[in-house]
């Protein structure tokens, strides 16, 4: 059965509560039930992460590589915008990521606008909601 990591960065474990008008009011154990009812009809087995810690993130990509976990969502949060590390990870750990975020990145703040992370993805999905998870989902259970 294929697995595929879903992994979400910091302020992730906030959904629902933090600025529902840009995120809305479901939470994060909303998004990981909608998944996983997707993944049942897929067939494919999901692991879930959150952490608001750079290096936990960037251990568990890691700890899931080694493992032989071969594809993976990530949202990386704010550290989409500020974090090499987590580049340099998703560029080394040999995993196929598609790097997803709920609300729509290139309408907000202009700091905003540059992923270091997507690049070395096989591509993201911006502004969808919860829907951008599930499109990521069947495009890499269908790899």
């Amino acid at each position: 059965m294929k697995t595929i990591a879903v992994i979400n960065g910091v302020n992730l474990d906030r959904l629902g509560r933090r600025e529902p008008e840009i995120y809305g009011s479901q939470t994060l154990a909303d998004l990981q039930k909608l998944l996983e009812e997707h993944a049942k009809k897929l067939g494919v087995e999901l692991v879930h992460f959150q952490s608001n810690h750079e290096g936990e993130i960037v251990d568990k990509i890691y700890e899931l590589s080694d493992a032989g976990v071969k594809f993976g969502i990530i949202n990386p949060g704010a550290f989409t915008h500020t974090s090499v590390a987590l580049r340099d990870c998703i560029c080394g750990s040999g995993m196929k990521f598609v790097e997803v975020h709920i609300s729509n990145i290139y309408t907000r703040e202009d700091f905003r606008h540059n992923s270091l992370t997507a690049p070395v993805c096989l591509g993201q999905i911006s502004g969808l909601g919860f829907g951008g998870y599930v499109a990521g989902l069947y495009y890499l259970a269908g790899l």
